[in-house]
């Protein structure tokens, strides 16, 4: 008998699945799709091509015009050499090589650095919560009161958006008032203002943005690599670099004479990667950081004050992760949360025993809706001294796996607290709360759905527990702390969850 299936996609979209005809001899299965959309769609599917996008992945990203930028880089390498090339800027960030100075060769100031780079770069690495968009923002508009012409790129678009919003805060608050243009693909990837009379503008062309006369553009690889752009400007000021290929930084530096790369290689790395020769799949910073686990004093600045941990919480972060350089700003001393009377702070471990786990634990989702329901009852002193009932927004709960957010998610609503974030640890990178849960799902290490590397990986226990203002708790079950390892690396990696358990007071 044919079988069907219907998928709604959306409010407007239908899919229809039917299998007309299976043979299990021949192993022949002749099947149709049907899609539909409603008559108020302003935009059916069957106008927009014989392979609806819904349905047909999309072919690959033409990187033509990145390629091309990469491809003169070298040509210009081998006609000048690295000293005399062009892009001086990226042949020093290839070759490792020192950030190049006018003046005193101390790296300190980030705004005095940056002003006396010499056709070079600066690397400034920004743990959690250390102002690394404050900081690059106040830099931005000291340069563009110079007179200084500056780029603004990411891989994201989200993550230029929130520079260039800061950026325009900045120049408010000074009263300085300037004109930028974000290149936008039409796709809703164009800058919204989120203030009124912006001075940054969307365009949707490149050619706008190669105009001298704009002191400020933004875009992706896609508008710097362009020929038209070649050393079109004095700074450009990557962010999130820590996600940023090597390939991607070395076409974009051809844009300018000075490049400031911001970011912390040591919280999420690239999200799409793909196989290369040995080293070639780094990130930018990860090349430059080579087997450090923070940047040399002589080579980048290290932006050590975080205003977001308080020193119970950053006293983890920074021995396992930072090499003890990481350390709370005194305000951060003040939080603290108070349940049931008793102030509290720093780190928890919730061992929850549990079999045959792999992607989601119902028993750790359970725990945190009725340890979330406890702790409402108690009270969030913030950096400032003031103080209010917890409500469901000064949580966090991150878990390991998509399969144990809905867990979560589900568990939560049937005690009624619907309204507590949750999420994998890729959706709240930038995102804080007074206390965070951190879900980690797996039963033991004979469970893991993959290898050991992504369930312990440093980075991304680093961005979980460092969302917490004053309490981070790791819920787990306990055999997860004696995973047998097979490397010396794998047994770095389980190590970090042993050493939280270790410092944590157990729940």
């Amino acid at each position: 008998m044919p079988e069907s299936m219907h998928v709604v996609l959306g409010t407007r979209e239908r899919v229809s699945f039917r299998i007309d005809e299976f043979d299990a001899y021949y192993r022949h299965v002749r099947a149709s799709v049907e899609v539909s959309r409603s008559a108020s769609s302003a935009d059916p599917l069957c106008s927009r091509s014989l392979n609806p996008p819904l349905l047909m992945p999309p072919g690959p990203i033409n990187t033509t015009v990145v390629r091309g930028a990469v491809e003169r880089f070298a040509k210009s390498i081998a006609e000048a050499g690295c000293d005399s090339t062009p892009y001086r800027a990226a042949a020093d960030i290839l070759l490792r090589r020192a950030p190049r100075l006018v003046g005193s060769q101390a790296l300190h100031d980030m705004l005095d650095v940056t002003q006396r780079l010499d056709r070079s770069y600066l690397f400034v690495q920004g743990p959690p919560g250390s102002g690394k968009t404050y900081k690059a923002a106040r830099v931005i508009v000291n340069l563009l009161r110079d007179g200084k012409r500056i780029g603004v790129t990411s891989n994201s678009h989200k993550a230029i958006h929130n520079l260039l919003d800061e950026i325009e805060k900045v120049s408010r608050a000074e009263n300085y008032w300037f004109r930028g243009l974000k290149k936008s693909g039409g796709d809703g990837s164009a800058f919204v203002s989120k203030r009124p009379n912006p001075m940054i503008e969307a365009c949707g062309k490149n050619s706008e943005c190669a105009d001298t006369s704009i002191p400020l553009v933004a875009g992706t690889a896609w508008l710097f690599s362009d020929p038209a752009m070649d050393q079109a400007l004095d700074y450009l000021f990557i962010d999130e670099a820590g996600q940023v290929s090597l390939a991607n930084a070395l076409a974009v530096s051809t844009a300018t004479r000075n490049v400031v790369l911001l970011g912390d290689p040591l919280q999420l790395a690239q999200v799409s990667q793909g196989a290369h020769p040995d080293g070639a799949g780094a990130s930018v910073l990860e090349h430059l950081l080579g087997n450090h686990p923070t940047v040399p004093q002589d080579r980048g600045i290290f932006l050590e004050n975080t205003w977001r941990m308080h020193p119970d919480v950053c006293a983890f972060v920074s021995k396992v992760v930072y090499e003890s350089r990481l350390r709370s700003a005194e305000e951060c001393a003040y939080q603290a949360v108070t349940i049931e009377g008793v102030q509290e702070t720093g780190l928890r471990f919730i061992p929850v025993k549990h079999d045959g786990n792999t992607q989601s634990s119902d028993e750790e989702a359970v725990r945190i809706a009725r340890e979330i329901q406890r702790m409402l009852r108690g009270t969030f002193t913030n950096s400032k001294r003031t103080s209010s009932p917890l409500q469901q927004s000064d949580f966090l709960v991150v878990a390991a796996y998509n399969a144990q957010v809905r867990h979560i998610t589900t568990a939560l609503a049937n005690a009624g607290l619907q309204d507590v974030p949750v999420g994998t640890v890729d959706k709240f990178q930038g995102r804080q709360a007074a206390i965070v849960f951190f879900s980690m799902a797996t039963s033991s290490g004979t469970e893991l759905p993959r290898d050991i590397d992504f369930l312990f990986s440093r980075n991304r226990l680093n961005v979980a527990i460092s969302r917490a203002h004053c309490l981070a708790i790791v819920v787990a079950s306990p055999r997860l702390l004696d995973v047998e390892c097979k490397t010396v690396e794998q047994m770095r990696l389980v190590n970090g969850l042993c050493r939280f358990a270790e410092m944590a007071r157990v729940l």
